[in-house]
C-alpha cells in the first residue's frame, strides 16, 4: 500500500461533482485540505487559495468513496485453505467475537476491491447463530487498527433456518423442511438478551452484584438500543419471525436479505419495514427463490423496497468479488430502482447504517476529503476509477490484478 501525501491544500477542477447528498455539478470544484472538505461547488462560487495543488478533472467525474455495506474483506482469502479463512469461531454464541481484530490488512482482496472506487466496507463474521459484531474499516493502511473507522456496528444474528410449511403452494417444493432445533435455537437467543439485561442491571447497581463477563459486556449497548442487531434471512418465513422476535425485545435492527445466496424476501414486507425503520442491506442478486416467480423477481427487490420508503443498501457478502459491487446497483436501477436512489446506496446509506455518516458517504463541507476520479458512468462496466483519496490522501490503485495485467501485457509474441 501506499499513501501519497499532498503539503498544501488540493483544489479538483474541471468535472462532475456528485455531493450525492445534492445535485450534481457541472464543471464543479472540491477544495479539500488535509482531511477535510472545505468546500464544494460550481466555479466561480469556490475561492481557490494561491498555493492550492489543482487537479483537473475535466472529462471525469467526482464521487464520494463507495462503501460495501456488508462484506468478508480482510477474514476470507482462499475459500479452499482454511488457513487463510478466519470468518468464524467455535461454538454458536459468540457475541464477544469481534471482526475487526482479524482483518487481514494484507489482503490481496483488499487492494483489488479498492482499485474499482470501494474504500470503506463493513466487515461481517459468520458461521453460527451469533458470529459476533461487524465492523466499518477503511480499505488501506498497515494494520487492523488503522483500518477501523467505527466498531462495532452491528451484532450478527444468523437467523435459524426455519423453512416453509409443506401445504403452502407459493413455495417451492425443493425447500427444505424445517429444521428440528429451530425452536430451541430462538430459545437460545432468548436467554442470551435476558441474560445480558440481567447482567447490565446488576452491573449497573440495580440488582445484585455480578462479577466482570466479556459475553455480557458485549451486549450492553445491544439491550439499550444503541448497537443495532444484523438479523441475517433468507425467506419470508425467517423475516415474519425475526421481526416479531426483535420486536418482543425492543431491538434495533437491520435486516439482511437474501443470506443464503437465493433471492430474498424482504420486499414482501415493505410496509412494515418501513413503519419501523428498518433498513435493508440487499445481497447480490441472484435466481428466483421459486419455480413460480418471475425471472426478475429478485432484480426488483431494491426498486419495491424503496417505493416502500425502506433504506436500501448493497453488499457483496464476500472478499473476492467485492469489486463488483457498484454493478449491483447498476442492476437495480436497470429493473425499475431511480438512479438517484442507487447512488445514496452505494454511499450515503451504507454510512448512515455503520454509524459513519458524519465522516464518509457524501461530498460536504467537514467531511472526510474521501472521494473518486472516476471516468465513465459509476454504473457501467467500462467505468475506470482513475485516481482515489482517503481521508485526504491519495491511494495507490495498484493491485494484484494490475499485476497480472502488466505482466501478461509484456509477454513476448510468438513467431507466426
Amino acid at each position: 500500500m501506499l499513501w501519497i501525501a499532498l503539503s498544501a491544500a488540493i483544489a479538483v477542477v474541471g468535472g462532475t461533482v456528485h455531493p450525492v447528498a445534492g445535485p450534481a455539478i457541472e464543471r464543479g470544484v472540491l477544495l479539500v485540505d488535509g482531511e477535510k472538505i472545505l468546500a464544494v461547488g460550481a466555479e466561480g462560487q469556490v475561492t481557490i487559495p494561491s498555493d492550492a495543488t489543482r487537479v483537473d478533472a475535466t472529462g471525469l467525474h467526482v464521487w464520494p468513496g463507495m462503501i460495501d455495506a456488508y462484506s468478508q474483506l480482510g477474514l476470507r482469502e482462499i475459500s479452499s485453505v482454511r488457513g487463510t479463512m478466519d470468518i468464524t469461531e467455535s461454538g454458536q454464541m459468540n457475541p464477544n467475537v469481534k471482526a475487526e481484530v482479524a482483518v487481514n490488512a494484507s489482503s490481496s482482496h483488499i487492494a483489488v476491491t479498492r482499485a474499482n472506487g470501494v474504500l470503506l466496507a463493513a466487515t461481517v463474521p459468520s458461521g453460527s447463530l451469533v458470529p459476533g459484531t461487524a465492523a466499518a474499516i477503511a480499505l488501506d493502511g498497515w494494520t487492523w487498527e488503522e483500518m477501523v473507522r467505527h466498531a462495532p456496528v452491528g451484532l450478527v444474528i444468523e437467523w435459524p433456518a426455519m423453512g416453509p410449511p409443506r401445504s403452502a403452494s407459493s413455495f417451492d417444493e425443493e425447500d427444505p423442511p424445517p429444521p428440528r432445533d429451530w425452536e430451541e435455537r430462538v430459545a437460545r437467543l432468548d436467554e442470551m438478551l435476558a441474560e445480558a439485561k440481567a447482567y447490565v442491571a446488576a452491573r449497573d447497581g440495580k440488582g445484585g452484584e455480578r462479577d466482570f463477563d466479556v459475553r455480557w459486556e458485549s451486549l450492553r449497548d445491544v439491550v439499550n438500543g444503541k448497537t443495532p442487531v444484523w438479523l441475517e434471512t433468507s425467506n419470508a418465513t425467517q423475516i415474519r419471525a425475526a421481526l416479531d422476535w426483535s420486536a418482543k425485545h425492543a431491538l434495533k435492527v437491520v435486516l439482511v436479505d437474501g443470506a443464503d445466496g437465493k433471492g430474498g424476501d424482504a420486499w414482501r414486507f415493505g410496509t412494515e419495514l418501513a413503519a419501523r425503520r428498518i433498513p435493508v442491506i440487499l445481497k447480490p442478486t441472484r435466481l428466483p427463490r421459486r419455480r413460480g416467480e418471475p425471472y426478475d423477481t429478485p432484480y426488483t427487490a431494491a426498486a419495491k423496497l424503496q417505493e416502500a420508503g425502506v433504506t436500501v443498501a448493497f453488499g457483496s457478502w464476500e472478499s473476492s468479488n467485492a469489486r463488483n459491487l457498484p454493478s449491483e446497483a447498476a442492476r437495480a436501477v436497470a429493473f425499475g430502482m431511480p438512479r438517484a436512489a442507487a447512488e445514496r446506496s452505494l454511499t450515503l446509506v451504507p454510512a448512515e447504517i455503520l454509524g459513519i455518516a458524519e465522516r464518509y458517504g457524501s461530498l460536504e463541507t467537514g467531511k472526510s476529503a474521501t472521494f473518486l476520479l472516476v471516468e465513465g458512468d459509476l454504473f457501467e462496466t467500462t467505468m475506470n476509477v482513475q485516481r482515489a483519496f482517503l481521508d485526504g490522501r491519495e491511494l495507490d490503485l495498484s493491485s494484484r490484478h494490475t499485476e497480472l495485467w502488466k505482466k501478461w501485457s509484456a509477454r513476448p509474441m510468438p513467431d507466426r
